[in-house]
């Protein structure tokens, strides 16, 4: 099926984005990219030394011929800061791709909103195609969107906590409202969570721990290639009605006994 994700003047195969951290080692991570079969990846700027001539950076790992880098501005919590990760990375990297993080609290790694839509309006007037990471929360998504945001991305839950979709109501209302696509980014830990997102219409999944930190990280990304491919098919099939009380599989109106 050409069922593409287009983020902006951008087109992707796969709906599933994955991360580059947490993995026991670089080359379970480059295995588990190629299972994943996403065509996505986040890299956090500010923790890698992209500057070094000498030895290989995590970006030697990663398969640029079939996976396009998003480039993250994670561990920023003011919009400066996050304004100046992005030109960086827009210069080391050649792309206009960037995932605004603007934290706001040390401990449960929520976005400050107010710092998050100044870095937006910042990023947007420079060029770059923003993919805001963001809490559930409906106004700030459209706010995001009205400042010209190619993507929304709420979180699902608390980054790495891997407890699901909290509040799948909320992603629902952000879902109806959005003419951009919305992305689930945080909180999937399993192949059910990543089904049950996209089956609330979301476009895409960002994922990174509920892949690294799990037992076996490469096959738990071919679940969780599976699970969103399931998720979005079951999406767009429609689910049926849900009853209270049962509903024969083959009612007897439409049986027909024939005899002498």
């Amino acid at each position: 099926m050409n069922d593409t994700l287009t983020v902006g003047t951008y087109e992707f195969e796969s709906r599933l984005i994955v991360g580059t951290g947490k993995y026991p080692s670089m080359e379970v991570m480059a295995r588990a990219h190629v299972a994943s079969g996403a065509r996505m990846v986040t890299v956090a700027i500010r923790r890698i030394d992209l500057g070094d001539p000498g030895g290989k950076t995590l970006l030697d790992y990663v398969d640029r011929s079939r996976m396009r880098i998003l480039p993250n501005t994670a561990g920023c919590y003011c919009a400066k800061d996050a304004v100046l990760t992005a030109q960086l990375a827009r210069e080391l990297l050649e792309t206009d791709l960037i995932k605004l993080e603007v934290i706001g609290d040390a401990q449960t790694l929520y976005p400050d909103t107010r710092e998050t839509l100044r870095a937006a309006e910042a990023l947007v007037n420079d060029g770059f195609t923003v993919l805001p990471y963001i809490g559930d929360d409906p106004i700030a998504c459209k706010q995001l969107e009205e400042l010209g945001c190619a993507a929304v991305m709420p979180l699902a839950a608390p980054i790495g906590s891997g407890l699901g979709v909290c509040n799948p109501y909320s992603i629902r209302i952000i879902k109806e409202r959005a003419n951009v696509p919305v992305i689930v980014d945080a909180g999937v830990g399993t192949a059910s969570d990543a089904a049950i997102a996209m089956e609330l219409g979301v476009d895409a999944l960002l994922m990174n721990t509920g892949i690294a930190a799990a037992k076996d990280p490469v096959r738990m990304a071919e679940a969780m290639k599976y699970a969103v491919i399931a998720g979005r098919q079951a999406f767009l099939a429609g689910r049926m009605e849900k009853r209270l009380y049962a509903a024969a599989s083959s009612p007897m109106e439409h049986v027909i006994v024939t005899g002498s």
